[in-house]
């Protein structure tokens, strides 16, 4: 058994332990309905039940995981014709059958509680269906794979650990709302969607917990390295409580492992009592600083989800920066205005070679930029993305930018590898959008926007906006340019200073299109950026425009 809560095959906590014995209503016995292809299954749970059919219309389709409390199935719903999980149950062989209804009942009780939050970032509960005595528990099927797999990989960045944090702190908060505590938040648990959708499982239905406490059962259910100390102790849990894992699934996402994982489970769970880890290296900041606080022994003393909310947005939001300035190894800023990739930032060895880095780029962009798009097609190196779901138009970019998509599905990422320049691509509509208060094609509001500073006005300095009224694919559209100093830089006497270089494409109705190029606003830089842009803008081909 593993002391970090189970992978895939494997069990996900350290023993169960039932509440006290309770009344035990009358079961009607279970009456098999007949199905086909027949698969029988053993009484043990783990022979192969596909083709069974359950409540008369979820026929089971192969496995898609085991672990200790359960089996989850791939199945298809025969009444709407959708494919759905479905989770069976199960508790340890050492429990009577009293003991063992009464688990069930208390499951199916949290599964019809876990049904009613309502939340994009929770996985829906379709049903709950009675088998064998047990409940079987109808999700949505989540095609994808889970933090804990991608982690598998190596760690995140901080930005998309943030992205991550902030959909799986909207969950929590919508399940609290609803009085439903998680009490089992982990990588495991965290499901990474189709188009950047995360998904946090397991709302109460596999885990089985009793009124007393950790000193009064012996036992507790979950993944000792992330429940909070007071569960440890036995205290009853409250939100505070899921935050704390929330606190410890983003330092591992950022570090490849939870700071109070040990060889065995009770040294994690001593550690989790008293161990104070360092800031994760690899998310300083205020990123670490609110991972730190949401770690505090002390429920009392964690930051509350707004709290949260605030610090994660803005780590998660695509980077105003094209470039940061270099610091020595204690954090100071040195002399001079060089400046390096983000992700060479205390890396001496890289930024050793970064000066030929630059110098190969910015000679293959001089290249690149010789043969224009109208002399014979796209000069080597570019590539023509379609891009028709998202935003309806067609993207030209260096085959080598690596692409993201925006969680809302209405936006495109094209990265430099340098993380020198960001392509960045949207489509807008404020008559649609009533959430985001998107502003409208006014190159007027964007200026005054921008001016005050940006997101929430605190997203840079002493912004410098000048627009002009340009042409594209024959229809009127907007230049915006923004030199802009870094809200974080705001106190450097001599501080580096970045562009947006922007293009506004008004379509049909309110909706319209933005392209923005991020770079250094001065340098080599600038000038290769300002290159860039033109070319991406000459190659932006909007369709129905």
């Amino acid at each position: 058994m593993r002391d970090d809560g189970g992978r895939a095959n494997e069990p996900t906590s350290y023993g169960l332990r039932p509440p006290e014995p309770a009344p035990v209503p009358q079961q009607k016995p279970y009456e098999p309905k007949p199905y086909a292809p027949t698969q029988q299954q053993r009484p043990d749970g783990t022979g192969d039940g596909t083709g069974r059919l359950l409540g008369g219309r979820y026929r089971l389709v192969g496995r898609l995981g085991h672990g200790g409390m359960g089996t989850v199935w791939r199945a298809r719903d025969e009444v709407v014709d959708r494919e759905v999980a479905v989770k069976e149950p199960r508790v340890p062989d050492h429990l009577g059958e009293r003991e063992r209804a009464n688990v069930y009942l208390r499951m199916q009780r949290e599964a019809r509680a876990a049904a009613r939050i309502d939340h994009p970032c929770v996985v829906t509960v379709h049903d709950v269906v009675m088998e064998d005595g047990k409940p079987w528990i109808v999700m949505e099927l989540v095609r994808g794979q889970s933090l804990a797999d991608r982690l598998q990989e190596g760690t995140l960045d901080v930005r998309e650990a943030a992205r991550i944090g902030l959909a799986v702190l909207g969950a929590l908060s919508a399940a609290h709302e609803a009085g439903v505590l998680h009490r089992d938040v982990k990588p495991d648990n965290v499901l990474l969607g189709r188009g950047d959708r995360v998904v946090l499982t397991d709302f109460g239905i596999a885990q089985v917990e009793g009124e007393q406490g950790l000193t009064e059962t012996g036992a507790f259910v979950g993944s000792p390295e992330f429940i909070a100390p007071e569960r440890v102790l036995g205290q009853r849990p409250g939100p505070e409580s899921d935050l704390w894992s929330l606190g410890v699934v983003l330092y591992a996402a950022v570090e490849g492992m939870s700071p109070y994982r040990r060889s065995n489970t009770p040294a994690t769970l001593q550690a989790v009592l008293s161990a104070e880890p360092q800031m994760p290296a690899r998310g300083s900041g205020a990123f670490g600083t609110l991972v730190m606080q949401l770690l505090r022994k002390d429920p009392a003393a964690r930051p509350g989800a707004a709290e949260i909310r605030a610090t994660l947005e803005p780590a998660a939001a695509p980077a105003p920066l094209a470039a940061t300035r270099l610091y020595a190894g204690d954090g100071a800023p040195t002399g001079g205005s060089r400046w390096v990739p983000p992700v060479l930032v205390d890396n001496r060895k890289a930024q050793l070679g970064l000066g030929g880095g630059v110098l190969a780029a910015a000679v293959a962009v001089v290249l690149l930029l010789a043969s224009p798009f109208g002399g014979g097609g796209l000069p080597a190196g570019w590539q023509v993305r379609p891009e028709n779901e998202v935003l309806h138009a067609d993207v030209t970019v260096p085959d080598d930018y690596a692409r993201t998509q925006g969680t809302d599905g209405d936006n495109v990422n094209y990265k430099d590898p340098s993380a020198v320049f960001q392509i960045y691509v949207d489509r807008l509509d404020p008559a649609t959008d009533k959430t985001h208060n998107t502003l409208p094609a006014d190159p007027g509001a964007w200026k005054t926007y921008y001016e005050k500073g940006g997101r929430n006005g605190i997203e840079f300095t002493n912004g410098k906006v000048t627009t002009a009224t340009v042409k594209h694919q024959g229809r009127q559209a907007y230049d915006i340019v923004t030199d802009y100093t870094p809200n974080s830089a705001s106190s450097d006497p001599n501080p580096t200073r970045y562009r947006y270089h922007e293009l506004l494409v008004p379509g049909q109705g309110t909706a319209y299109w933005r392209l923005r190029v991020s770079m250094p606003a001065a340098g080599k830089a600038a000038k290769d950026g300002e290159e860039l842009f033109t070319r991406v803008a000459d190659g932006l081909k909007i369709h129905d425009l």
